[in-house]
């Protein structure tokens, strides 16, 4: 094995995760559209072949009970269930299952031969139909197919073709390892952050219990937790895990240790990207290929009908733990006899009773889960349309607005957890009435500072992972980013307080039907901020414009489900805020992590960097290398690398550092990591040369100023 430089160097910063967004891996070159592509899919003819495949039970991988409806289920389910509120990372989007790692976790065992059943069906509809949107319309095919009634459909995922070296699994370098350090102080229900799943190489929670014991309350904790990082409320949780168990089964007639071969990553080149094929196995389904979880058998008697034979069975009978077949905890019934068993899943005229897995159990065992429980088996009308919403939910959650979704089953209702974002009842502002409120902006008393910080603040919400945050709803007015640390609320109140006093004086100023949003307006104050910086250092720029962002309403915004999106540190604006996520270890590493959530470059992270500091809009005036902020100037690389200057950490931290004149002695700045990394860091010290040469500026001005519009405009999908 050759050695890249992370092997040498294992603390080196990684900013080579910012390279694939100036990598195009798909094989349909940059001006392929795929929302484009998928207006022209039949989408009938789509459902119409899922519905035939779904009971063309095929020798090399045949079905149980006939139907593969419970396969695709799991298939889609995993394919959606690996997102994660905290980064907002992982998800259906990009089809990832596909790709290691996740193509070859423990807890995807066999999926790879349900993508396979769904070859011919992507071969047929070639780039119109993705295989992130396939995947998950083929569990909802499989729904349909078995009886339920989805609550709708959206497509508009398009596939990557690499894997996302962005995503942090956990801190273990081994499988379904039982790892006391995933959790804070060992501490069950005490994950830390951003991760969701409890063990490394699983979708969830460990269906044996906390690290595989058949322990309920740890097991509750673990399931409250993880779906709640899910942005999944106890009654989703429940709805889900009742709705998914109440079809299928699980395969453990034997040790999966001995049995399963390796997975399709590790597999030899003749198995074609297939895994977990056992050597010594002559019968696919008689024989031992079709283990997964070592856990064995169907939760009720009709694995292939939409009922409520799950809960009624998790309520009715009492469930004592016990090692199946396959070595793992499960859970049976004390009264076996009164059960009603389920056909075996591949020759009916046998048959087999039904189990519960820990995590089911414990749902019983939970007062809060058990109200639910008890609520959906006395009325199956509830249970089926909880079930309905949370599935959606799960199967588009990492999508973002409502404005993405694709095709005819897009439901017509918008929920809280899609951020909803009003349509404008108003003509939107052009070019006099901008020059009017620019020149308005211009005459208040904000600052080239404020004005850029504020617009910032707004705009850098934006996480390109799940498309949540960004300007548009001018929600740094709402609770909770109002009063974000980050964001200096006391300065902030009277920054919007200005901001608001012209949106009114111009608004009621009308006599036509033109209006401007606070959403538009704290937009073009950045825009200020940067033509009077950039005029400032002698650059005339003009940044475009394009209105039609509106203003969201508290009513409008999840506080909960917003608070993910707060900045523990942020380096744009020289944030350390003193508390960081739990696997990046350092407050650089934070700057690249947020980076990468913006969808920017190693370039265009630098420069704005360097522009941030020039034009002070850092928290706290925290302006370092930087004399006189406030033009637009490429001063911040000059000085980083200039020699005249020392640097000495204040404190064992070694996070904030007082940059001393050597000649002098004296402290000219404060200067944090955020800083020093670019001249630390080979790669960064590369970029700092190019723009803090004497040749550097407008190179500099320029790029800045390019992709500070683009962060303004990364929510604004009604432009797309």
């Amino acid at each position: 094995m050759t050695w890249s430089n992370q092997d040498w160097w294992p603390d080196l910063l990684r900013v080579d995760i910012l390279d694939d967004t100036t990598v195009d891996a798909s094989p349909y070159g940059e001006d392929f559209d795929y929302a484009e592509a998928f207006q022209q899919l039949d989408y009938e003819g789509v459902k119409a072949d899922l519905e035939e495949l779904m009971v063309d039970s095929q020798d090399w991988w045949p079905a149980d009970y006939g139907h593969y409806g419970p396969l695709f289920i799991r298939m889609a389910w995993h394919s959606a269930g690996t997102y994660r509120t905290l980064d907002g990372r992982a998800g259906a989007s990009g089809g990832l299952q596909r790709l290691p790692p996740e193509s070859s976790w423990p807890d995807n065992v066999n999926l790879d031969k349900a993508r396979r059943l769904l070859q011919p069906v992507k071969t047929k509809y070639g780039r119109q139909l993705s295989w992130a949107d396939l995947m998950v319309l083929a569990g909802n095919v499989a729904l349909e197919s078995m009886g339920f009634e989805t609550f709708g459909f959206a497509g508009g995922r398009e596939d990557a073709y690499m894997p996302n070296e962005a995503v942090e699994w956990g801190p273990e370098t081994e499988w379904e390892t039982t790892a006391p350090e995933r959790f804070h102080e060992g501490e069950l229900g005490n994950l830390k952050d951003p991760l969701a799943n409890t063990v490394m190489g699983l979708i969830y929670v460990n269906p044996e219990g906390p690290y595989g014991e058949p322990d309920l309350e740890g097991s509750a904790k673990n399931i409250r937790e993880e779906f709640s990082r899910m942005a999944m409320t106890d009654e989703e949780t429940v709805a889900l895990i009742a709705g998914g168990h109440t079809f299928g089964k699980v395969h453990g007639a034997d040790n999966p240790d001995e049995m399963v071969g390796p997975e399709p990553e590790a597999a030899p080149i003749d198995l074609q990207g297939l895994g977990w094929q056992h050597e010594g196995s002559e019968d696919k389904i008689g024989g031992l290929e079709v283990i997964t979880s070592g856990i064995e058998g169907p939760w009720n008697a009709t694995p292939i009908r939409w009922d409520t034979g799950y809960v009624d069975n998790l309520l009715d009978h009492e469930w004592e733990p016990h090692k199946g077949p396959g070595g793992a905890w499960q859970w049976r019934a004390r009264d076996e006899d009164a059960l009603e068993p389920a056909p075996d899943a591949q020759d009916s005229s046998e048959t087999q009773l039904p189990m519960m897995l820990t995590t089911d159990v414990a749902l019983k065992h939970d007062p809060d889960y058990r109200d639910v429980l008890e609520r959906f088996q006395e009325n199956s009308d509830e249970f089926r349309e909880a079930f309905a919403k949370a599935w959606f939910k799960l199967l588009h959650r990492d999508m973002g607005p409502p404005e993405r979704y694709l095709g005819p089953e897009v439901p017509d209702e918008t929920m809280i957890w899609q951020d909803p974002i009003p349509d404008a009842d108003y003509e939107l502002v052009g070019g006099a009435e901008i020059d009017e409120l620019e020149a308005a902006i211009s005459d208040s008393d904000l600052t080239v500072s404020q004005l850029a910080k504020t617009a910032w603040a707004s705009a850098s919400t934006y996480r390109d992972s799940d498309k949540r945050g960004g300007a548009n709803g001018a929600r740094i007015r709402l609770e909770p980013q109002r009063n974000w640390e980050v964001n200096e609320p006391e300065e902030l109140e009277t920054i919007l307080e200005t901001f608001e006093a012209i949106q009114d004086e111009f608004n009621d100023a009308r006599t036509d039907d033109v209006q401007v949003s606070l959403a538009d307006l704290l937009v073009l104050g950045g825009n200020v901020a940067v033509e009077r910086a950039a005029a400032e250092a002698g650059y005339d720029v003009d940044l475009p414009f394009e209105p039609g962002r509106t203003d969201a309403t508290q009513d409008q915004t999840d506080v909960e489900s917003f608070a993910v999106l707060e900045p523990k540190a942020e380096g744009f604006r020289n944030y350390l805020g003193g508390e960081y996520d739990d696997l990046h270890d350092s407050p650089e590493e934070r700057l690249v992590d947020h980076a990468h959530l913006l969808r920017l470059s190693v370039p265009e992270m630098t420069v704005l960097v360097g522009g941030m500091r020039a034009l002070g809009a850092t928290y706290g005036d925290r302006n370092a290398f930087v004399d006189q902020p406030g033009a637009l100037t490429n001063e911040f690389f000059v000085n980083v690398l200039d020699m005249t200057y020392e640097w000495e950490p204040v404190d064992e931290d070694r996070e904030v550092f007082e940059v001393r004149n050597r000649d002098t002695g004296d402290v000219e700045w404060e200067a944090t990591r955020f800083d020093l990394i670019f001249g630390a860091n080979a790669r960064l010290r590369a970029l700092s040369d190019a723009y803090g040469g004497a040749d550097g500026e407008a190179e500099f001005v320029h790029g800045f100023v390019d992709v500070w519009h683009r962060v303004m405009q990364l929510d604004r999908f009604d432009l797309e």
